[in-house]
């Protein structure tokens, strides 16, 4: 291994000016260095390459010294020998957690119901797959992401923590101070987390608890099989297996240790501001049901900055026949507060469900992206799927709906696509279920891939608007080219300015989301929010959002495309001179933990929930 990696150092040694060796060229390498090796066991591959280095330079510091690499030929090494770079594509390392199974307060006839995960999720789900390993256990699921996110070359200096599993909002609050507390300690712990690890893993084994998934799938077999005939409901299985009442039970003993406070909290909070890998974004998911002003200033104090919410449909026959147990009144609603509390929103929206058709699936998402009532800032549009467990089993089989053909699935993706503005971001088109989960409907995991494809093909591809298609990612950035460009568009409670930079083409380099609440509107008797349980009062603005794209790059290195660059800090000011001409007097943002310092240097101060810059101080 060691030779192979000094041939490649070598390769970038000759070729100063090259930021990486092209993959063909390292496959070149590596086929070479293997030849002659018979056994394939042995055999070198270069997604081994990188922790081979890493772990040299960790362990043994004089072997490494000799290689002569500096920071520069590391940073060229990296991008040569890094494994899914689109991983930090977006500029940030995203890891994504899971919470333990809990009882769901819905019944959708589309979700599955695994009664060894969250409802709605499915045990063969990469995210799952990993969470059951670390027994759902927030510390373990991080710190095991970490690694192997390293191991594969990623920066993961800035991280995005994703809390998947059903409705947070379900959980109780020790629970959840308890699950954010230690997402945040295993990443202001990264580095000295080995006896951490091996300390809780030996917890749950002393409770009686095992990782195994076939050994979980044992245990859990006769409640799966009651689930699933019927007799017996996924919150009851739940409660059986997962919150038994008998103190001596595996999960009632596990449970003991999950609950904090929230001084325990905040005080991570703090060590997280100057940690080497610092949160830029905390999403969590939950009902439009569930969001109230309450939940939202948890959330807050959580440290959440996005929001992740199941709406479906804007249609309540479709919500009824989906058994959503949510109205359209109730959703408009959460989106206002959710906007108006400053949180970024991912909104979830499915295709294909339950009494709908292709075309009323255009006219719905159209809906979505034009209605003032609606207009997230972010969603995953994804078909709804035959998948075993569910109540749409029975609907299929009695013909009441049936999964759309490719052709109609694919027509639906690229109208949507051709329909979304651009201050909006299509996240995924596709579910992490695999193939053999899915009785009938779609199973093309590259279901974007085909739909950019078809785009490309009709030659619609300079149309879209779409954030994510527009991404600049990878690519080089001439700074002199950049245009700043300026959207408005109106909400039910907000005016809104999306401000971006973009170059010729059209793609985008970075964004600022701000908020112009419409006071006169939310103190009218029309309006159904409270102003008085808003955190924020009359002459307030919000900057909900700042995104650099390129490659994460390392805290204080300007070791990417676009970041580092000042980009952002001209889009704040931008919005602060936007909110101070339209008769704004504070500006706040919803900055992250990892981030507040980047905006106490451009003059934000900590104010609760949020960072103020007081506007009339700018305007004088």
């Amino acid at each position: 291994m060691e030779s192979l990696l000094l041939d490649i150092l070598a390769r970038l040694r000759e070729r100063p000016d090259a930021d990486a060796l092209a993959p063909v060229e390292v496959e070149r390498l590596v086929r070479a260095h293997n030849r002659g090796i018979k056994d394939n066991a042995r055999h070198l591959a270069k997604k081994r390459i990188l922790p081979f280095y890493l772990h040299i330079r960790e362990t043994q510091p004089e072997r490494w010294a000799s290689w002569q690499v500096d920071d520069a030929l590391e940073r060229r090494l990296f991008a040569t020998l890094r494994m899914k770079p689109r991983r930090t594509a977006s500029g940030v390392a995203t890891i994504t957690v899971i919470t333990r199974p809990h009882p769901c307060s819905s019944n959708c006839v589309f979700c599955p119901c695994d009664v060894r995960m969250p409802k709605s999720y499915l045990a063969n789900e990469p995210a799952c797959q990993r969470a059951e390993r670390a027994f759902f256990d927030p510390y373990l699921q991080v710190t095991c992401r970490l690694r192997a996110l390293d191991q594969m070359g990623h920066a993961t200096d800035k991280v995005e923590l994703i809390v998947l599993g059903g409705t947070w909002s379900d959980y109780d609050v020790p629970y959840q101070l308890w699950f954010v507390r230690e997402l945040f300690r295993a990443l202001n712990d990264w580095g000295d987390t080995s006896e951490g690890e091996r300390e809780r893993r030996a917890h749950y084994r002393r409770c009686g608890l095992s990782a195994d998934p076939d050994e979980l799938a044992f245990r859990c077999r006769e409640e799966q099989r009651l689930v699933s005939s019927g007799a017996m409901s996924y919150n009851d299985a739940v409660r059986r297996i997962y919150g038994a009442t008998d103190a001596d039970a595996p999960w009632a003993r596990a449970t003991s240790i999950m609950h904090a406070t929230m001084d325990e909290l905040e005080a991570e909070h703090r060590r997280n501001e100057t940690a080497a890998h610092r949160v830029v974004g905390l999403v969590i998911e939950t009902r439009p049901d569930r969001i109230t002003p309450e939940s939202l200033t948890l959330l807050r104090r959580l440290g959440c900055t996005k929001v992740q919410m199941g709406v479906q449909s804007t249609r309540q026959e479709v919500l009824d026949a989906c058994g959503r147990r949510t109205d359209v009144g109730q959703v408009v609603r959460a989106l206002a507060l959710t906007r108006l509390f400053g949180f970024k929103i991912h909104a979830h929206l499915m295709a294909n469900l339950p009494t709908s058709t292709p075309e009323a699936d255009k006219e719905d998402f159209r809906t979505f992206v034009e209605d003032p009532r609606f207009l997230a800032d972010e969603i995953k549009l994804y078909p709804c799927s035959l998948v075993w467990g569910t109540r749409l089993v029975d609907l299929h089989e009695q013909g009441a709906w049936r999964p759309y053909t490719q052709e109609e699935l694919l027509d639906v993706l690229v109208s949507d696509t051709m329909a979304t503005p651009p201050y909006t971001r299509i996240s995924r088109m596709v579910r992490d279920i695999s193939a053999g989960d899915i009785l009938v409907g779609n199973k093309q995991a590259n279901l974007r891939q085909l739909v950019e494809a078809r785009i490309g093909k009709s030659g619609l591809a300079p149309q879209v608007r779409d954030i994510r298609f527009r991404e600049i990612n990878q690519g080089a950035v001439d700074l002199a080219t950049l245009t700043l460009d300026e959207v408005a568009f109106d909400t039910t409670v907000t005016r809104e300015r999306f401000l971006q930079w973009v170059t010729p083409e059209g793609q985008i380099v970075a964004f600022l989301r701000l908020s112009l609440p419409r006071w006169d509107v939310i103190a009218s008797d029309a309006c159904s929010i409270d102003a008085a349980a808003l955190p924020t009062r009359p002459g307030d603005a919000m900057i909900r959002e700042v995104h650099v794209y390129g490659l994460a790059a390392h805290l204080g290195r300007s070791d990417s495309a676009a970041q580092h660059q000042g980009l952002g800090r001209r889009l704040v000011e931008r919005a602060r001179q936007i909110a101070t001409d339209a008769g704004y007097e504070r500006l706040h943002v919803i900055s992250s933990v990892g981030t507040r310092a980047y905006y106490r240097r451009l003059g934000f101060s900590d104010t609760g929930l949020y960072q103020t810059a007081v506007l009339a101080d700018d305007a004088s």
